[in-house]
């Protein structure tokens, strides 16, 4: 997997702008990494967008996808249920020692989760996350969805971020397995900023949070 950018943070994060990639892509260089990974590797977070994809959770039940179309669907092994990832949405997968992080699994999905909430309070827009159902919400529609491996103390996947992108195949799931959810984006919210300023926003609250 090539990288078009890559910026080493002060945090003692590494952060790499790699494009749109190819979903099997993105997935085997996060196993790659992780797998080869030792106590010294600095974490890294990796913003890129998905060509049009459904991705299936390890609990993910076929029901929920409510009828086929010509988006392929992949079986991950990520948590969560099913979503939909394209171009037009920010991914930020984040590569963690969590134990050198000391943060539990729980604790990491509110700091992802907060990270997008402080984004989206810089544009005046209240956000909320749900005990029930991990992700960030604007009014009862969701506009970041998250799912994590972990695997001998290190994560891999990370959080999406709807920004400017075709939501319609939305409506071919259950998203992250909740019948009638709706779904949102930063361009319906009236955010004009483009994916470019939302990535370099997303990375700093993300190493704001990751490192309180």
């Amino acid at each position: 997997m090539t990288q078009s950018n890559q910026i080493t943070a002060h945090t003692g994060f590494t952060v790499k702008r790699l494009g749109l990639v190819d979903y099997h892509v993105a997935w085997q260089s996060m196993k790659d990494f992780t797998n080869s990974r030792t106590a010294q590797t600095r974490d890294e977070i990796w913003l890129l967008q998905h060509p049009a994809v459904y991705t299936q959770g390890l609990a993910g039940k076929p029901e929920h996808l409510l009828h086929a179309n010509n988006i392929p669907v992949i079986k991950t092994d990520r948590g969560g249920q099913i979503t939909y990832h394209a171009p037009g949405q920010l991914i930020a997968y984040l590569l963690l020692d969590i134990r050198r992080l000391k943060l539990g699994v729980r604790e990491l999905v509110r700091r992802m989760e907060n990270a997008v909430i402080d984004l989206l309070s810089d544009y005046q827009i209240e956000a909320k996350s749900r005990i029930d159902a991990p992700g960030v919400y604007v009014d009862n529609a969701k506009i970041a969805a998250l799912g994590l491996k972990i695997k001998r103390n290190y994560c891999y996947h990370g959080i999406a971020l709807n920004v400017d992108m075709d939501l319609a195949p939305f409506s071919a799931i259950n998203p992250c397995g909740y019948a009638g959810l709706q779904v949102t984006q930063t361009k319906d919210l009236g955010i004009t900023d483009g994916l470019d300023i939302i990535s370099q926003q997303l990375t700093e609250k993300l190493q704001q949070r990751l490192i309180r």
